[in-house]
């Protein structure tokens, strides 16, 4: 079955068929091997593609091209490697890496975009002569025409025979089985697979104002429409450094879920005082935050462990003039309890933002809690720490999962939990684990599945 995204015809891909009918390696396809090398090496799918295509000279058909066949295949990584080891009857083990990574491209070509088969494995044997070597051409042809057999969903029903229930429901969804499991803990059983499914949406890109510095009105001159749920929001297709708002710091690029679930800190009464984002970078929260607490009078401290994120923290912030930008570890922070609103973005799994991480469900796994949890609940105990008695505390997480989520708040003292979905007035926004807290939902906010706590210090 072919992915539902419009793809560009292969006709227009400026392909170019030698005497012998093979397909020549063009660059769309060369610049998308290029960017699979980097993921993985471990890159982010985005900055890896972004820097691939920034000095690649491809036209904008091409650069759509590789974009849609990069960013599928790490979708899809998983079930393409069972596909491929269950076509060739080998492990990818046995394979060189370059050559892995032709393969999982001409599978996602062949069996969810709309490539014809013969390109499909043409155009893959010529990418692994010229990147990895002639002598792998035969093997790549070999397998790939055992891939094309089948289409996709003859593959998954292959592949599913035997499976239990779950298991299935992963492969058909293209998730590993633990993040299968955790939908089904926090979701009603009936809106699981529409959540899985709603990963695999890339998101329209959404542009939010700086308040204070533009109105939305404004920004909306440069085309798009309002978001549904914030005040500060605007959804546009294209890229978004075409918007001179964007260029010059007074707009940036954020999830709507992440504008709302930040916005928690501002709603409440408290106590007059500065503000602080105990792990800012990359500064979206900041920025939005910053603008927030200066309508008011008060000003924000956005701290960051790492320099070269403090460093996109102040770039976010720019347009304020004169942002307070600190590296600190918010585990160990310099300062006393002087806060009367503090906001803990969390290091997470990430699982609330696959739909714009394709890469991640695949890199992800349950052990990484081992590590996450315990700084979760530290930077959580910090911002208790310094925070005034009365104030305010948002703890947010990009990610549906129990342990760092509900587990984290509930196993907090001395504070008061707050009704934040009250305050909040998003529709069908209540965890269903603990309703005082924010759980969004892609499939049903058509936001990135952010969790959101607010908490009340003693």
């Amino acid at each position: 079955m072919s992915d539902p995204t419009p793809q560009t015809p292969v006709s227009d891909w400026g392909q170019q068929i030698s005497a012998d009918g093979a397909f020549p390696a063009d660059r769309a396809r060369q610049a998308a091997l290029k960017a699979m090398k980097a993921i993985r090496g471990g890159a982010y799918a985005n900055l890896a593609l972004g820097d691939v295509l920034a000095h690649s000279g491809l036209s904008s058909r091409d650069a759509t091209f590789a974009t849609e066949l990069v960013y599928g295949t790490c979708r899809n990584l998983g079930v393409l490697d069972a596909i491929i080891e269950a076509a060739s009857g080998r492990s990818l083990k046995t394979l060189q890496p370059g050559v892995v990574d032709v393969l999982r491209l001409g599978a996602q070509q062949g069996l969810k975009m709309r490539v014809p088969n013969h390109a499909a494995v043409s155009t893959s044997v010529a990418l692994a002569a010229s990147a990895v070597g002639q002598r792998v051409k035969g093997l790549v042809n070999a397998i790939l025409r055992r891939v094309m057999v089948r289409d996709w969903e003859e593959w998954i029903d292959h592949l599913a025979s035997g499976m239990g229930e779950l298991d299935a429901l992963a492969l058909r969804t293209s998730h590993p089985r633990w993040i299968v499991d955790v939908y089904t803990s926090v979701l009603p059983a009936d809106e699981v697979e529409s959540a899985l499914e709603a990963d695999n949406v890339a998101p329209v890109p959404t542009l939010v104002v700086r308040p204070g510095l533009i109105a939305r009105d404004e920004l909306l001159t440069w085309g798009g429409t309002p978001t549904t749920y914030s005040p500060w929001g605007v959804v546009r297709e294209g890229d978004p450094a075409q918007v001179e708002a964007v260029r010059d710091g007074r707009a940036g690029v954020q999830d709507e879920g992440s504008q709302l679930v930040a916005s928690l800190l501002a709603i409440p009464d408290a106590p007059q005082g500065p503000w602080l984002d105990i792990c800012a970078g990359p500064g979206g929260k900041a920025a939005l935050l910053m603008g927030l607490a200066r309508e008011r009078g008060e000003a924000l401290v956005a701290g960051e462990i790492h320099p070269h994120r403090a460093v996109l923290v102040q770039q976010g912030l720019r347009a304020y003039r004169t942002p307070a930008v600190v590296v600190a570890d918010g585990t160990r922070p310099a300062w006393g309890r002087c806060f009367a609103r503090v906001l803990v973005d969390a290091p997470c799994t990430g699982l609330g933002a696959l739909r714009r991480r394709p890469e991640a469900r695949w890199r992800k796994g349950p052990k990484d809690l081992d590590a996450l949890v315990p700084l979760q609940k530290a930077l959580l105990a910090s911002a208790f720490a310094s925070t005034v008695s009365g104030g305010l505390v948002v703890y947010i997480t990009c990610s549906p999962h129990p342990q760092e989520t509900i587990d984290v708040i509930e196993s907090a003292t001395g504070v008061e939990i707050l009704d934040a979905p009250g305050l909040l007035g998003v529709p069908d926004a209540r965890s269903l684990l603990n309703e005082q807290c924010v759980q969004l939902w892609a499939h049903r906010h058509h936001t990135d599945s952010m969790f959101a706590a607010l908490l009340r210090v003693q």
